[in-house]
């Protein structure tokens, strides 16, 4: 089996910049066959955080982007061009939209994911989207944007079967996290069931979004194969062909992984 955590966030486990202990993570996922991670970055300072943690590590790259939560009055966009362009980084994001804390204004938020989308479009690599109680605007401006060029992921889906079906129309997948497993979520019954498998993506969003059975643990990837388990009840597969599936997904989406070593 091999599966891919596809949206992991490596220096928060590093919380105390301690590789060891970064290590023995990336060793317990890897027993669990998850042998593939997407580090995702925040900001320009957490991606430098990232490449230093995961250099020389085959099997994870990174993305680079500024989160909404995260945008501030010192944006060097020059800098987040010229990091786009590196060979470690296979996406651009996480950006996009968190009308949610709104802890910048939302026109401001607006501006800057429509420059990370044109970005993307630059770079031909895919975006990693946030959206939070903003999905209309999300879409309108993927929409406006032309975002289909580059194609991208909606990350940890927490929306309707109607949002669904907007992403999947502009070619985008949709990534499933632990949130699927938690208590009182059957709505994910549906929207999963709704969901083409060729395009969904999973992922752990560590160390947030512990799934059952873990909740209360700090998330790591090694967890991610309990939603691959969740997916499988689901989609009544088993749990191999939706590991199969989902790779084969990721791999088509991040087209840009090279140097890649199968075998760990």
């Amino acid at each position: 089996m091999f599966l891919v955590d596809s949206h992991c966030h490596i220096s928060n486990l590093n919380s105390i910049n301690d590789n060891i202990l970064i290590n023995n993570i990336i060793n317990r996922a890897f027993k669990k066959n998850i042998k593939f991670i997407l580090a995702v970055s925040t900001s320009i300072k957490d991606f430098y955080k990232i490449k230093k943690i995961i250099k020389n590590k085959k099997n994870i790259k990174c993305s680079c982007g500024i989160h909404p939560s995260y945008i501030n009055n010192k944006e060097d966009f020059t800098e987040l061009k010229k990091i786009s362009k590196y060979n470690l980084v296979i996406a651009i994001g996480e950006t996009g939209l968190d009308y949610y804390k709104c802890y910048t204004p939302k026109t401001k938020q607006q501006n800057i994911f429509r420059k990370h989308i044109n970005i993307a479009c630059s770079e031909k690599k895919p975006l990693i989207v946030h959206t939070r109680n903003a999905i209309q605007d999300t879409l309108s401006i993927l929409k406006e944007e032309k975002a289909e060029k580059c194609s991208g992921v909606i990350h940890c889906f927490n929306e309707d079967i109607i949002a669904a079906k907007k992403i999947l129309d502009i070619n985008f997948y949709i990534s499933f996290s632990g949130i699927i497993t938690f208590k009182n979520t059957n709505k994910f019954i549906d929207i999963i069931k709704f969901v083409p498998i060729s395009k969904i993506l999973i992922e752990t969003d560590s160390p947030y979004l512990s799934p059952e059975p873990y909740r209360g643990i700090k998330n790591e990837p090694s967890f991610l194969i309990e939603i691959a388990k969740k997916i499988a009840i689901i989609k009544n597969k088993s749990v191999n062909e939706i590991a199969k599936q989902t790779t084969k997904n990721f791999f088509k989406l991040f087209n840009k992984v090279t140097n890649f070593n199968m075998k760990h």
